[in-house]
């Protein structure tokens, strides 16, 4: 009997030793690589709308790869602005999703500086999946490889490149409207060519130009006065216990400033934080894994979602230096009280429309569509910063306070936060009917039901 039993048990190993080990890759393999990202733009101080190009342009790559494995996702070929049919994969071997997260760490480590970065989280990555199976590793990667190279070809027509040799922007100081540096390190504006930038899904950077701000006026009782002086006020109601003002914990948690300049004496140094883009990508992580998306579900809410972010930039940085309207800081010194501080450091562009209003509310609409619109969930993108987690019913309900908080910062006027919210709304709604990416049941929110 111990013989029979001996013998049972070699053949089982042998059996099990002669079976290929399989390389197994997760949905939270690609949220590692989005935050990885994201860690490596917080550590080489990207600008919101640069940092919105890398998230759009690696998603992408990773979604077109898995677009030509899974039948339930279509090709953005033909829908993005000139995106043309990636190669299709040349072996039956290639593993979809290892060929996804192979373009996605390609375009990502063009896109960055700090390349080591993000190349050491891919490697150690890439070595174990290799020592797994070497031979279906290096089918997938040559096959991701070609991918990324498709969609570089593609991204290096979008006229980024143009626009790093355009000329700075011209602050004209004796008119008092316009957009002036503010303090303490008094920064160029930021991207000013940037709505040159060929969008992905609009038509056209103004597309979605919104109504005008209200007109520049210092006379009280006009509606531009009575918006600064409520930027003002509200500072000062948050001023009279900072520690356990609700506003002020809004302000902050959304700040999403990745750099604020800090001084102390004749020193400078800036704390570095996650873009306004960046926010809603790790957003997008935390319904993913709350819904529990699958690989490829996760990298179509994260494509998506991106492509709607990007165009959002575009939009908002057109209207920002059309209007070229100066920030409450700026007024409020010179007029009511020259040691007046905002909330949060007043960031390097014009006020109008609100950067932070048009991108949650397409973020927001996108995300909707996926997840569905009664999805709660809680917030703790912001805890790496100190930050406590913040929990809301809805992405709208998150979109709109992200967009409110900008008031409290002291940063924008009421104007700049509304109008901009239903910019960003109505640019995510036309970015969702526009780009048919999977099936309706799954446009309408089913995802959320798993």
């Amino acid at each position: 009997m111990n013989k029979i039993l001996v013998f049972a048990m070699l053949s089982f190993l042998l059996i099990s030793c002669s079976e290929k080990q399989e390389i197994e890759v997760t949905a939270n393999d690609f949220h590692n690589a989005n935050d990885y990202v994201s860690k490596t733009m917080v550590h080489d101080i990207f600008s919101p709308p640069v940092a919105s190009r890398v998230y759009a342009y690696t998603n992408i790559a990773a979604y077109e790869t898995i677009a030509q494995f899974d039948p339930a996702y279509q090709s953005l070929a033909g829908q993005l602005t000139n995106l043309k049919p990636v190669p299709a994969p040349e072996s039956e071997k290639t593993n979809g999703k290892i060929a996804a997260l192979v373009a996605f760490y390609d375009i990502g480590t063009s896109l960055v500086f700090s390349e080591d970065m993000l190349k050491s989280k891919r490697d150690s990555i890439f070595q174990n999946w290799k020592e797994i199976d070497e031979e279906t590793f290096k089918v997938s990667e040559a096959y991701g490889l070609k991918v990324a190279q498709h969609i570089k070809d593609w991204m290096k027509q979008d006229n980024y490149a143009e626009t790093r040799t355009m000329p700075k922007f011209s602050v004209h100081t004796e008119e008092e409207a316009r957009w002036q540096p503010t303090p303490p390190s008094y920064m160029d504006g930021i991207e000013p060519h940037w709505m040159k930038i060929r969008p992905f899904a609009i038509n056209a950077a103004d597309q979605f130009k919104p109504a005008p701000p209200p007109e520049f006026s210092m006379e009280e009782g006009s509606k531009f006065h009575n918006e600064l002086m409520e930027v003002y006020n509200i500072r000062e109601e948050i001023a009279e216990d900072e520690e356990n003002s609700e506003k002020m914990a809004i302000a902050k948690f959304w700040d999403c400033n990745p750099y604020v300049s800090i001084l102390r004496g004749h020193l400078m140094f800036a704390t570095k934080k996650i873009t306004p883009g960046g926010h809603w990508i790790g957003i997008t992580k935390i319904a993913c894994k709350k819904a529990d998306a699958d690989f490829d579900k996760s990298v179509y809410a994260y494509a998506k979602t991106s492509v709607a972010i990007a165009d959002a930039f575009i939009s908002c940085w057109d209207e920002k230096y059309r209007s070229n309207l100066v920030r409450p800081e700026t007024l409020i010194n010179k007029y009511v009280d020259e040691n007046w501080q905002s909330v949060l450091q007043t960031p390097p562009f014009p006020e109008y429309t609100s950067g932070h209003s048009v991108v949650s509310g397409a973020a927001a609409i996108s995300l909707t569509s996926i997840f569905g619109d009664n999805f709660a969930f809680d917030d703790d993108t912001e805890e790496d910063f100190g930050l406590p987690m913040r929990s809301f019913k809805s992405f709208n309900e998150a979109s709109a306070e992200a967009a409110r908080s900008r008031l409290y910062g002291g940063i924008h006027y009421r104007s700049a936060i509304e109008v901009g919210l239903v910019q960003g709304r109505a640019l995510g709604n036309f970015v969702v009917n526009k780009l048919q990416m999977t099936s309706e049941k799954e446009a309408d929110g089913e995802i959320a039901s798993k």
